[in-house]
């Protein structure tokens, strides 16, 4: 091994590198390598350089250091033989980059060679300074590079236009001084020279709008014509590819176009001759023209044109969906996406071959097919292109039913039309790709089907087939569960048969079944177990008959091993055993959810209430002020309930295992220290609210919004991970202090007079809320604010809800709005009552929010009201 070190060429160092066995062998010979490349850089001998930096360049290219040779090549670049140098400038486009310090010590190297007699030295300055030039650089030696433009020898003309690309890149300043030289390479015949040409004068347009305008009036002519002359031109064996005469010309030429004729009317209309001509003449056999096609759509679909030939180039996209290349077809597919912007129709046209991409076996191709058919539905084809989509879903590739199942679903909630229409095709999805579904998607199907009620019958009915046979989707056996305990005695009389229907025979136990089954199947998850008992419960209540049977299933998961099993086990089975008089009004059905507030929620403009599951949102009626207040206020607590009704204290009593006390609280009196109030403070570790307080805050369990105090909507709430916890009473906004930090500092002694001005509480460009203010006879404490919502857009504004929140020395109280449709250029009204616990003390401070839909989007806007008068 000896012998390799004493001289070695750059041949022999690589047969002995390839000869290593071991990654540390290899290691050691480029050790000794470099070892003996430093000690001949050390003896300075000039013989040698050339080979050592051959070898550096290796061993760098291998991945190790070779720092320790820069300095080698600048002295080769300053050598005055051409080996010399070539050899320099190969090492210092390798070895050096343009953040280099050293690179600074080339420049006069460089100008020294720009500037040489011999042409391939300038070649070589020019390739070196077009791969590593630094904006120093570039400003110092940017006239020499000009000069070059202009020079005789093609080669160095090609070359001086690359380098000259990488200035212009590098300093934009510099654009202005490379526009004419630029201009005169577009005239050359040599195509080499042109197409380095065309693509300076591309670079210098789009940086620089002086140029950009100049080459529009002096040049479009000019490309026009070269862009013709090639496509007509006969058969050139030095530029022919596949049949194609120089395809990279003509990619080079319509890529300059496209820029040129983007926003440009005249100079569009100067270029829609020679692109249906290259549309029509090329030849779409091999990728060199497929390839020309793709940039001749590219440009016809950026410049200003006509509508005839936007369609000549979708339909090109439509062939090129048909090619068995999937780079090809992918392509074709990103395009025609931006192509429905320009025309919908025209792609129409080509929506069966979309479809057929979207059952690819490429994975890339189907997304993207599923995206541009998301794009091309619309009212009069949403029923061809779901059904379409539903059928391939059941022999569809596992790792793409989620992709599948959740465009449908957009698309089913989108477009639909009735709501039979849109339960029936969920219904489809669930059942073959349930367990893909997510989790908003079942959601926002059961708020459906309690707007439907109409449909109930149906619906549950439909489900219960659908569970014999799709047991193993847990999305679809939720909702099934969910509505055989809200509608299992329609499903048992068969009540709201519908004439599309067949008649089915279902007994009280076949809908237990279904129920016990969810409980008892081992992949069934918590959520689905817990929805399953809260079902049984309300069906122990609909089928007495089979009572026992259910409270036997109830009593088993005492022993589950989950606790929210047990727990739920043992608070139902306290209900039937003990509780028979009130289970009645506890699982009746549920009240209809607030579809508008549910989509609005869901869509993010109203966040979705603080809970440890995610859950669809139950809609909070216009006027109902503590309801969303953790919503308003963005805390991370549990919800906050309302105050207690006689009826459920036994009830929540017996269900907490605690002492409340009394079991309602009247008026004026004061409860103990364990009462709701304070129990579900200290269960929240939330504090205690403040004896002024105490004869309005205390806990019910089983009162919830815009359910007039009904029991078993509480239980519902309470009781089903798959149901929101929402609970609000228009006197709950005083329970806890929410607003900590909000509360401003006492003001000054109220001043007592008849009548407070007016305010104006919000306004922006579309929105303006004003507040008039009068007093309670009798009660300084108490002030009614009428606020005026007044529509400053041209705009209807539709489920349009008002919400407030204020601090806990506050109480508010807000009326129904008087329309939850705000007319464009028109008005709405709604009271509000608040009670000021430090009248005289505390000025009056609020925070509200308001959401709308107008042309189909939701709207969210959110404001602190801190300017209410004095005295309040």
């Amino acid at each position: 091994m000896n012998s390799i070190f004493s001289g070695t060429r750059l041949r022999d160092m690589i047969r002995s590198i390839r000869a290593c066995k071991t990654a540390a062998e290899e290691r050691g010979v480029v050790r000794k390598e470099c070892a003996d490349i430093r000690a001949s850089i050390n003896e300075n001998d000039p013989h040698d350089r050339h080979r050592n930096l051959a070898k550096l360049m290796f061993i760098h290219m291998l991945g190790y250091p070779t720092h320790f040779g820069q300095m080698e090549c600048l002295k080769l670049i300053a050598s005055p033989g051409f080996p010399e140098k070539r050899i320099g400038y190969l090492g210092l486009m390798l070895l050096l980059d343009e953040r280099q310090e050293v690179l600074m010590l080339v420049t006069n190297s460089l100008k020294q060679d720009l500037n040489h007699t011999n042409q391939y030295v300038v070649g070589l300055a020019l390739c070196a300074l077009g791969n590593i030039c630094s904006a120093e650089m570039a400003r110092d030696l940017a006239p020499e590079v000009e000069r070059l433009i202009q020079f005789r020898d093609p080669n160095i003309r090609k070359k001086a236009a690359l380098c000259s690309t990488r200035i212009v890149r590098k300093v934009p300043d510099l654009a202005e001084n490379f526009i004419n030289a630029a201009s005169s390479l577009l005239k050359e015949k040599h195509h080499g020279v042109l197409i380095t040409g065309v693509q300076l004068c591309y670079e210098l347009c789009t940086i620089n709008d002086e140029a950009l305008e100049y080459f529009r009036k002096k040049c479009t002519e000019g490309l026009i014509k070269t862009l013709k002359d090639i496509t007509n031109s006969a058969y050139q064996p030095e530029y022919d590819v596949a049949g194609i005469t120089d395809p990279f010309l003509h990619i080079r030429l319509l890529k300059l176009l496209r820029v040129l004729g983007h926003g440009d009317a005249d100079a569009s209309d100067l270029m829609t001759d020679i692109l249906a001509q290259v549309a029509t003449k090329t030849e779409s056999n091999k990728n060199a023209g497929n390839a020309v096609l793709y940039e001749c759509v590219e440009t016809i679909m950026a410049i200003e044109d006509t509508s005839s030939l936007r369609v000549l180039a979708i339909n090109i996209l439509g062939r090129f969906l048909s090619n068995r290349d999937n780079n090809i077809r992918y392509v074709a597919l990103n395009m025609l996406m931006k192509a429905i912007a320009f025309d919908d129709q025209a792609v129409q046209r080509h929506r069966v071959t979309i479809l057929e991409c979207v059952k690819d076996p490429d994975a890339s191709i189907r997304k993207r097919a599923l995206e541009l058919v998301s794009l091309l539905v619309n009212e009069n084809n949403v029923k061809q292109l779901t059904k379409e989509l539903i059928d391939y879903l059941e022999i569809s590739d596992e790792d793409f039913k989620e992709d599948l199942s959740a465009k449908i679903c957009s698309i089913v909630e989108k477009f639909s039309l009735e709501k039979i229409w849109y339960i029936d095709q969920m219904l489809k999805v669930l059942s073959e790709a349930g367990k893909f579904v997510k989790d908003d998607v079942w959601h926002a199907l059961i708020v459906v089907i309690s707007n439907a009620s109409e449909l109930h019958g149906y619906t549950v009915r439909a489900l219960y087939k659908a569970v014999l046979t799709y047991s193993e989707q847990e999305t679809l056996v939720r909702v099934a569960i969910w509505c055989i305990g809200e509608y299992g005695d329609l499903l048992v009389n068969n009540v709201g048969m519908l004439g599309i229907e067949d008649p089915i025979t279902v007994t009280e136990s076949d809908a237990v079944d279904v129920v016990e089954d969810a409980i008892t199947r081992h992949n069934s998850d918590m959520t689905t177990k817990a929805m399953a008992l809260v079902a049984l419960l309300k069906l122990s209540s609909r089928f007495p008959s089979i009572s026992e049977r259910i409270k036997d299933t109830i009593v088993k998961q005492k022993g589950s091993l989950l606790l929210e099993m047990q727990q739920r086990a043992i608070e139902f089975n306290s209900i039937v055993d003990r509780h028979k008089n009130i289970r009645s009004s506890l699982v009746e059905r549920m009240p209809v959810l607030d579809e508008a507030t549910f989509n609005v929620r869901r869509a993010g403009s109203l966040p979705a209430s603080v809970s440890t599951m995610a859950k669809p949102s139950v809609s909070i009626p216009n006027g109902v002020a503590a309801a969303p207040l953790v919503d308003l206020l963005d805390l991370g607590s549990d919800d906050i309930m309302a105050a207690p009704s006689s009826s459920g204290a036994d009830f929540l009593q017996d269900l907490l295992g605690v002492d409340l006390g009394s079991s309602s609280v009247q008026s004026g009196a004061t409860p103990g220290p364990k009462a709701g109030a304070d129990l579900l403070m200290d269960i929240l570790s939330i504090g205690t609210p403040s004896p002024a307080q105490n004869n309005t805050s205390s806990v019910d369990l089983l009162s919830t919004a815009g359910i007039n105090n009904n029991p078993s909507n509480a239980l519902d709430t309470l009781s089903s991970p798959a149901l929101p916890h929402i609970a609000t009473t228009a006197s709950a906004g005083g329970m806890f202090d929410l607003l900590d930090g909000l509360t401003p500092s006492p003001s000054k002694e109220a001043t007592n007079g008849p009548a407070y001005p007016p305010i104006v509480a919000y306004e922006s460009s579309t929105l303006k809320i004003e507040f008039t203010f009068s007093k309670s006879s009798g009660n300084p404490q108490e002030t009614n604010v009428q606020a005026t919502f007044i529509n400053l857009s041209p705009n209807t504004f539709t489920y349009f809800i008002f919400q407030a929140a204020v601090p806990k020395f506050l109480q508010l109280h807000l009326d129904p709005a008087s329309s939850n449709t705000l007319p464009a250029s028109g008005n709405i009204t709604q009271n509000l009552r608040v009670t000021n616990s430090q009248h005289g003390k505390k000025s009056l401070v609020m925070r509200m929010r308001i959401g709308y839909k107008v042309n189909g989007k939701d709207v969210l806007e959110e404001g602190q009201i801190n300017n209410f008068p004095r005295g309040l």
